[in-house]
């Protein structure tokens, strides 16, 4: 993932370690030069993702759901001090801080929750709901967008 996200290509040696290279941490407007310096976080955190259907999964289904590199927006490199501010929120009471980033999470938080037949609770629906009002022109992506 983090070598699919970077801006810059970094070196790969001694089994994964990355040197140099560069990302964009779109949630909060940031370069990152050091991969050090993220986290892979994913869209719709795992708590918020068990609360909102898959505790009734196998196992295997929420391995698969942690997992999922089918889709660029599932697991997304940003700053750790985005990802950690953000924690296991929802739209509702966590958006990222970059105003202009907010359209494309909340297309991207839906994408997923439709994808993988998620609940989207009242305080969620309403942010997306003012969310999408003031994002008129942002469409959802699809997985065939990607091929």
């Amino acid at each position: 993932m983090l070598l699919e996200e970077a801006v810059v290509a970094p070196t790969v040696i001694d089994r994964c370690r990355l040197i140099g290279g560069s990302w964009y941490s779109y949630y909060d407007d940031t370069t990152v030069y050091d991969a050090a310096g993220l986290d892979a976080d994913h869209l719709v955190p795992l708590a918020e993702a068990y609360d909102s259907g898959a505790h009734a999964w196998t196992p295997a289904r929420r391995e698969e759901y942690a997992n999922d590199l089918d889709d660029s927006w599932h697991l997304v490199a940003v700053t750790a001090r985005s990802n950690r501010s953000k924690a296991d929120q929802d739209p509702a009471t966590w958006q990222p801080p970059h105003e202009t980033a907010r359209c494309r999470y909340a297309a991207e938080w839906t994408a997923i929750k439709i994808r993988w037949e998620l609940t989207i609770d009242p305080a969620e629906q309403q942010a997306l709901t003012d969310l999408g009002t003031a994002c008129p022109d942002q469409r959802l992506p699809s997985l065939e967008d990607q091929r």
